[in-house]
């Protein structure tokens, strides 16, 4: 699953206006327009590697996203004196963009270990505690486990269901 699909995804799921996603994007720190939105949800054909109507999005652009949806739901937080101003970003690796995809949804949308458990059921796929916890744990922690397709999917796939009804 490529990150432009994440998005589109993320955004019938979750309901998310053209003018959401534009502000979503400024609050992350990029800047894009609506017709740029159109373009990066823009779906690519599988035979046709050069599609001129799609905006690639990258792991930048992705972490860049997710943490101005966690501005847009949840409000500015306050910088203690000793952090910076621009967070270092979460997505390194491109095996690993799955596992912040959970992480910063849970944060947005300030939902409970339990929420996404159900989130998960509603989709069909059962998880315990113990898979969850592994999948929100720190890249490099004893216990962490990548968040596989199947996981990101299915979780975007009952955040559509809880939400869209």
């Amino acid at each position: 699953m490529d990150n432009n699909d994440i998005l589109i995804r993320l955004r019938y799921g979750l309901e998310i206006k053209n003018k959401e996603m534009v502000d979503i994007f400024k609050l992350g720190g990029i800047n894009v327009s609506v017709p740029e939105v159109i373009m990066i949800l823009t779906k690519s054909d599988e035979d046709d590697e050069e599609n001129d109507d799609q905006i690639k999005c990258d792991n930048i652009m992705l972490d860049s996203f997710l943490s101005g949806f966690i501005t847009y739901k949840r409000g500015k937080q306050e910088n203690k004196p000793t952090q910076s101003d621009k967070p270092e970003a979460s997505i390194k690796r491109k095996v690993n963009m799955n596992n912040v995809l959970l992480k910063k949804v849970k944060i947005a949308l300030t939902l409970t270990t339990e929420d996404m458990l159900e989130i998960f059921e509603e989709a069909g796929i059962r998880v315990t505690k113990g898979e969850l916890g592994a999948l929100l744990r720190k890249e490099g922690h004893k216990n962490y486990r990548e968040c596989g397709d199947k996981f990101a999917r299915n979780f975007l796939k009952g955040l559509a269901i809880r939400y869209r009804g």
